[in-house]
């Protein structure tokens, strides 16, 4: 059996004016289900870069960042009940049972993380996501929202949230770090938030005037234009890890200089086209380079619990759902300021 909810879906690849209102199924409630009332619903560049790849299914209902209330839990459910304020991130299911999961590092499931959508599930159905009224999930990979979280504030840190918040965290960065994040974005000025309250030094790395205010209002200590090569001479071993939070192509080796001995840049930005960059831009300082995929199921809930503590969210632009296409090419085009959340009240 299923249950018809209202959705928007992407009808074929990379044709925004095809998005449109339609129904599909979701699931009845199995013992350890727990089935949600969709609130708001954050756009994140990721799901504009889904609905134009050549290998998605279509159609399709994107939407990784869920907020809303419990309407109904399984026989097994223990730890949520109705009424519940309540989040879904970017994925749904894994097998539970290989050293990532028992690790709680889920997205690195090696049996296959299921994705909230465009993802094949257990039973052999593709998943969709939160631009719809409802959706129905196991357990264990619904969050709580504390109170002191609105959850259309609460919405993009299931994915902005956890994507700065878990590199900084396996860095253990804090009191007495000195951060640079790169960009101050819908990511940027997330991560910058979550350095300061650590307890960080925290530069946001720019190419221009225009966002200086802000990055000091979200807590940054200082903010550096960086345009040509000799702007960047001055800073040169200063941080301990640099966040780069911009998916544009970077000359990088311009930046690996910036760090102290030993220090990282870690990637959670994401360029559509390959890196290129001198290795002895490395073997001065010995440094690193990585990249971070979101986090565990464990660890978004602390980040969410933190995040409340410390009066961090996101700066959010809030939008009905007739204005889904317009607010991807926005974001195709860099016209977007931070986030934009769907009212899914305005779904009919």
């Amino acid at each position: 059996m299923t249950q018809p909810v209202k959705a928007l879906q992407a009808r074929t690849k990379g044709d925004f004016s095809a998005f449109e209102q339609t129904i599909i199924q979701r699931r009845d409630l199995r013992q350890d289900d727990v089935a949600i009332e969709i609130k708001y619903c954050g756009i994140c560049h990721s799901d504009v870069s889904m609905v134009q790849w050549q290998g998605a299914h279509f159609p399709m209902v994107p939407g990784h960042e869920i907020s809303g209330i419990v309407t109904a839990v399984g026989s097994d459910v223990k730890d949520f009940k109705p009424g519940d304020r309540v989040g879904v991130g970017c994925f749904v299911n894994s097998c539970g049972k290989c050293a990532a999961c028992r690790a709680g590092r889920e997205q690195f499931c090696e049996k296959g993380t299921v994705i909230v959508f465009d993802s094949e599930d257990d039973d052999g159905t593709i998943t969709q996501g939160g631009y719809s009224q409802a959706i129905v999930v196991k357990d264990h990979f619904v969050l709580h929202i504390p109170d002191e979280l609105s959850l259309a504030d609460a919405a993009p840190l299931l994915c902005a949230g956890i994507t700065t918040y878990n590199p900084m965290k396996q860095y253990q960065i804090g009191a007495g770090s000195k951060v640079a994040v790169i960009g101050l974005g819908g990511l940027g000025h997330i991560a910058v938030q979550f350095a300061a309250k650590m307890g960080a030094d925290v530069t946001v790395l720019g190419h221009s005037e225009s966002k200086r205010e802000e990055a000091q209002q979200f807590g940054a200590t200082s903010y550096e234009i960086l345009r040509d090569p000799a702007d960047f001479a001055p800073l040169a071993g200063q941080y301990d890890f640099i966040l780069n939070t911009v998916a544009v192509d970077l000359n990088i080796g311009d930046y690996l200089p910036l760090l102290k001995f030993n220090g990282t840049l870690c990637y959670v930005g994401i360029p559509s086209d390959e890196i290129h960059f001198n290795l002895f831009s490395m073997f001065g300082n010995q440094a690193n380079i990585t990249a971070s995929n979101v986090g565990g199921i464990a660890l978004t809930q602390e980040m969410l619990d933190f995040a409340a503590k410390n009066h961090i969210k996101p700066q959010i632009e809030m939008i009905r759902i007739d204005d889904v296409a317009d607010a991807y090419q926005n974001i195709l085009d860099s016209k977007v300021h931070y986030r934009y959340v769907i009212d899914m009240a305005t779904l009919k």
